[in-house]
């Protein structure tokens, strides 16, 4: 064999490199705004960027928005948007087809992801059709299961027709957990994948424990601190956590409640509360800080498809009780890095929150399990695992596009 040859056979052997996507990326929200939704898109979007895929970003213009002073390297397009009522900080996206057929036939995409199911949403999701664009989808919020609790139950099944026809129109529907997926099987999705989520284990540590923000909050350093994060609305199941502390409080006198969120139901909580610390909104550095000087998290909601606060306080190192379902059926192990309870049984919730409140070494325990339960789930994998669906979902299409065109040339001939 001469050297040509071997040369030959050491470059047959690189594997050829994927190219880079063009992605549309459509939501009603987006950081600055806060919630689950927004800030897992952030990440997705951010790390598919630093994964050298060129990301448009297609959302409404918010109340407060600085995308000028982002610095974002990829290309935001902002739309017209109207508040969500009940959600005033929150914007909803306005029907906007044409707009989107305008500019994805001049700057094609290889795919939509379509985030939210809203009226941007569905503006998209016509436009992609029309140009024959493969789509992706997440569900990501639990809309119909939201109704019950702003007297409009009887809306469930038309947001679950509107749902379930929304996402079949998608080449596919990601999900967070694989009981989601089975859900909504059951109610006749089609085409459903699960991709989980990541928590940033840098920025949530039980380092960032501070013993300044504990002296804010008036407790001493043995003294328990049980935190709630999260909105202050109805559809979390506020109700639960008043008689889980409650029970706390007869009986720890010394222990401390604090609110981390904002919502509709914050005056009725103040009144009810008037000891507890209400911090309000919190981000970043600041909210890694309010877990982890916290000593257990009170998650008592039963509308989540997944629950970033469920990931973000066991990275924080705390112990967290919560219902058997979304992201705490799927990562906490019960009795080592947090509780589980069987799904809206309060009398259950009240006894396991009390029961870890008496026990200081067993909250110990469970915190630096907590931690290293998280320890694997890293943004760069879960950003991989949605790159990879983006990938099939391309490639599903053009192989039926390949198999239509010679379906109709042999028609033809």
């Amino acid at each position: 064999m001469d050297t040509q040859d071997a040369a030959a056979i050491v470059v047959d052997n690189f594997p050829a490199l994927q190219r880079s996507l063009r992605v549309a990326c459509v939501t009603e929200t987006y950081p600055p705004e806060v919630n689950g939704v927004a800030i897992t898109l952030a990440q997705v979007v951010e790390g598919l960027h630093r994964r050298h895929h060129d990301v448009q970003l297609i959302r409404p213009r918010q109340v407060r928005d600085e995308a000028a002073r982002r610095g974002h390297s990829f290309q935001e397009v902002l739309m017209r948007g109207m508040p969500i009522p009940r959600y005033p900080n929150l914007r909803m996206g306005l029907p906007a087809k044409g707009a989107l057929v305008q500019e994805w036939s001049r700057h094609r995409p290889d795919i939509v992801h379509i985030a939210t199911e809203g009226p941007l949403g569905w503006s998209a999701l016509q436009a992609a059709r029309q140009l024959k664009l493969p789509v992706s989808s997440d569900f990501r919020t639990n809309f119909h299961a939201y109704s019950k609790h702003y007297g409009l139950g009887w809306l469930h099944k038309p947001i679950m027709a509107y749902l379930r026809k929304f996402h079949n129109r998608a080449q596919c529907t990601m999900v967070p957990t694989e009981a989601l997926r089975r859900d909504l099987e059951r109610d006749g999705f089609r085409r459903v994948t699960v991709v989980s989520r990541g928590v940033d284990t840098a920025r949530f540590s039980p380092h960032k424990r501070s013993n300044a923000l504990r002296g804010q909050w008036g407790v001493k350093a043995d003294d328990l601190v049980v935190v709630c994060v999260g909105r202050l609305a109805p559809e979390k199941n506020l109700s639960t956590l008043n008689s889980a502390w409650h029970a706390i409080r007869n009986l720890d006198a010394q222990a401390k409640l604090v609110f981390v969120g904002e919502g509709p139901m914050r005056a009725q909580l103040q009144a009810e509360h008037p000891d507890a610390i209400f911090a309000g909104q919190r981000g970043g550095d600041d909210l890694a800080a309010h877990y982890a000087s916290a000593d257990v998290l009170l998650f008592p909601s039963l509308t989540e498809t997944f629950g970033n606060v469920t990931t973000e306080a066991l990275a924080s190192g705390l112990p967290v009780v919560a219902f058997d379902y979304a992201a705490a059926a799927q990562l906490i192990h019960d009795n080592d890095n947090g509780a589980l309870v069987p799904y809206a049984d309060t009398a259950a919730y009240v006894h396991t929150a009390l029961a870890l409140a008496a026990n200081p070494a067993l909250r110990r325990t469970m915190g630096a399990a907590a931690r290293a339960s998280v320890a694997s789930l890293s943004w760069n994998a879960i950003v991989a695992r949605f790159e990879a669906t983006l990938r099939r979902v391309i490639h599903e299409t053009d192989l039926r596009t390949d198999e239509s065109f010679i379906a109709t040339g042999q028609a033809i001939g």
